[in-house]
């Protein structure tokens, strides 16, 4: 009996942490990879939850995207698309001006070039993602390859979420760029950044490369990262509030008799069932399991569980 109370006040005071306190969600992509396996291999030795992105024509492409799978690491296809700038490009960059058939074409050697991809993100592209028929072009090629699409967002007026009505490809938007310049102190304030904003808006999304000084930030900072920040997997974030412009999307006011979710997009509220009478005891000890089971903050709960029991066997 004693123990039965001790267990269910542990999962009580879980529920009402996992209500209260939501873990921002920050999801980390590498971009440009396939060209440097030295640098490339330092970020295939952080947390499976850092994504890559691979350049399709790049030589060491499928190499990089087996070895990132095998891992159980995510993989994007780094798809070169046409910048406003003139500048060198990558072979089969994705043009405004193309065709239907010739986008479909180039993007099926990526999908063939870039194996295990589940998504797609721009490499430059202000051109071509600030067109909407270019970008509708796109969305419908993506859409045959069940591939979600990752705005760079190099250029503001990007038209992929526009283009993406219609379809059933997700757009999901970057809200920081780690490295602009190589300085560490630079990098770092810019992955300060992006934490505060996955704790002030649940969460986001930061695009860095394989340059040796991003890498050696990335170990440093990723060592300590706090205890409310979790890192995941872009995919994870396709269902929650995006960008709009400068800022993330509001979450909908709940209508009036209606409850407000503590969590934002598709996970679900932690809910608590109360038991009908003449319920067993254990059936509700696995009700309120299963319900911390879903919580986004189980990662951080984990965290302080041997802490929690330990305490709860000193009082008894």
């Amino acid at each position: 009996m004693h123990y039965t109370k001790t267990r269910t006040g542990l999962l009580l005071g879980a529920v009402l942490l996992a209500s209260a306190a939501q873990a921002g969600k920050l999801s980390i992509v590498i971009d440009d990879v396939g060209y440097r396996p030295h640098e490339e291999n330092a970020v295939l030795q952080m947390p499976t939850a850092i994504s890559v992105a691979v350049l399709p024509n790049a030589p060491h492409a499928h190499m990089m995207a087996t070895k990132a799978h095998s891992q159980g690491r995510e993989v994007l296809i780094h798809m070169p698309m046409a910048p406003l700038s003139k500048q060198p490009l990558e072979r089969d960059t994705l043009q405004p001006s193309m065709s239907s058939e010739e986008v479909q074409r180039i993007i099926r050697n990526a999908v063939n070039n870039v194996p295990y991809a589940v998504g797609m993100n721009n490499h430059m592209g202000s051109a071509m993602t600030s067109s909407l028929p270019g970008m509708q072009k796109v969305m419908q090629a993506l859409e045959g390859y069940h591939l979600y699409f990752l705005d760079s967002m190099t250029i503001g007026n990007s038209q992929a979420t526009r283009a993406a009505s219609g379809t059933g490809v997700k757009v999901i938007k970057r809200k920081v760029f780690l490295d602009d310049t190589a300085n560490p102190d630079d990098i770092r304030r810019q992955f300060n950044r992006a934490v505060d904003l996955a704790r002030r808006n649940g969460s986001a999304i930061a695009i860095g490369h394989p340059r040796p000084a991003t890498v050696k930030v990335l170990q440093q900072m990723l060592a300590t990262l706090p205890g409310d920040i979790v890192l995941v997997k872009p995919s994870s974030l396709l269902n929650e509030p995006q960008q709009n412009g400068g800022g993330y999307v509001p979450v909908p006011k709940p209508n009036k008799g209606q409850s407000k979710n503590p969590f934002t997009g598709a996970i679900k509220q932690c809910r608590v069932k109360l038991p009908k009478e003449g319920m067993n005891a254990s059936r509700v000890l696995n009700v309120i399991e299963e319900s911390v089971a879903q919580s986004p903050v189980v990662v951080v709960i984990k965290r302080h569980w041997q802490n929690w029991m330990g305490s709860a066997q000193t009082r008894s």
